[in-house]
């Protein structure tokens, strides 16, 4: 196959319009807006570029201004699709560059028009995918490997276009937009359709990485409350127990609902789930920096602290426990006052498994059980340690 620009103006078309059907595939399961405005990108560059196969029939506005328009309006959703994905918002100083545009209908008819348009047309392209590459960085973390190939795509892309237009300004640079005259022109034709593929295959990639975090996040969630389930507790928990020594103790704090079935029996089972995601918000809103919670499951809570002391856990559990008792009177009256009683122990030894200081925390909470309810309990550091 001989790679005359008809040719590769025929690939780029298929390959865009492949693209633009395949981001709205993704999108229709994934429904992540940005994959739907890379998908309209494609879908411009796939007619932009049909269009762009009627100048050599001497149609100059429909075969050469407008492709060429739409090239960059494809690569101004490329941004915006990027933006959406990052969380990031786009002042309105870039729609000034439909402005720049229009002023290129203006443009004398002379010997150096193509020059003009091919270089403004790179320039533009080149900023807006600049812009789009660098707003792929870190913050915070590494980059997913999707992320980082679409990051490396879109910078190598946006220098390509600005070595373009670079290459315009050469005194003897040949460019004949109407018949595709000019070295450039056949380079630049070979690059959108490489340049095509890497796109889609790296925004699918980008878009499917965050899937998967987001089913991470829902596998590691409680469903009612926001917390993290038991799963997610023994995964983060080595963590803190790692952090955890005898100079510097963390603290796990047990907590279980004191007559809660009379909520569910006399009120409902919607409020005890009420009930429950009122306990989660005080929780999370004692919660200092650093620390873990998690719903164990029925009416049990778990909250993991590190670098605390005894007097600072009980504290905190005191705090959690009082406010607990004042919001559960306001919202349902009940027979038995509703109250919340603690276990609590510290754990120094981060070699020990998880499972030993629940089974601690958890001897502490009957005994406050054992004592009346709506109490705390804080078990000794190690066995026979004051």
């Amino acid at each position: 196959m001989v790679l005359d620009p008809f040719t590769l103006l025929v690939l780029t078309s298929a390959m865009a319009a492949a693209s633009a059907l395949y981001l709205a595939a993704e999108w229709s399961s994934v429904r992540e807006r940005s994959l739907l405005l890379w998908s309209a990108g494609f879908a411009i560059i796939a007619v932009g570029s049909v269009l762009a196969l009627l100048r050599s029939s001497g149609h100059v506005l429909i075969g050469i201004w407008f492709p060429n328009g739409m090239l960059i309006a494809a690569h101004w959703l490329f941004l915006a699709g990027v933006a959406r994905f990052t969380r990031t918002r786009l002042t309105r100083a870039w729609w000034l560059l439909v402005a720049v545009w229009l002023v290129m209908l203006f443009l004398p008819d002379e010997p150096w028009w193509s020059k003009a348009m091919l270089g403004i047309q790179s320039l533009l392209i080149a900023v807006i995918t600049l812009r789009a590459g660098l707003l792929l960085r870190p913050h915070g973390g590494a980059l997913s490997l999707g992320a980082a190939q679409l990051r490396f795509v879109l910078l190598a892309h946006g220098l390509f276009y600005l070595a373009k237009a670079g290459s315009t300004l050469l005194p003897d640079a040949v460019v004949n937009l109407a018949s595709f005259h000019g070295a450039m022109i056949l380079i630049s034709l070979v690059e959108g359709v490489m340049a095509i593929m890497l796109l889609a295959m790296s925004m699918t990639g980008t878009e499917r990485h965050r899937r998967e975090e987001r089913i991470a996040q829902i596998a590691a969630r409680d469903p009612l409350t926001a917390l993290d389930n038991r799963r997610a507790l023994y995964l983060r928990a080595p963590d803190l127990l790692g952090q955890a020594s005898p100079a510097n103790p963390g603290a796990l704090l047990l907590m279980d609902i004191d007559h809660f079935k009379q909520v569910n029996d006399l009120h409902g089972h919607d409020a005890g789930d009420r009930l429950l995601v009122a306990l989660s918000d005080l929780i999370r809103g004692a919660l200092p920096h650093g620390a873990l919670a998690a719903r164990l499951g029925g009416d049990e809570f778990v909250i993991m602290l590190r670098n605390v002391s005894g007097a600072a856990a009980q504290a905190l559990g005191q705090d959690l426990r009082e406010a607990f008792a004042q919001q559960a009177r306001l919202m349902f009256a009940t027979p038995e006052p509703v109250s919340l009683s603690i276990g609590a122990t510290l754990f120094d030894q981060p070699e020990t498994e998880l499972s030993h200081w629940l089974k601690r925390a958890d001897e502490a909470l009957y005994a406050s059980k054992r004592k009346g309810r709506d109490r705390m309990e804080l078990a000794p550091l190690t066995p026979g340690r004051p």
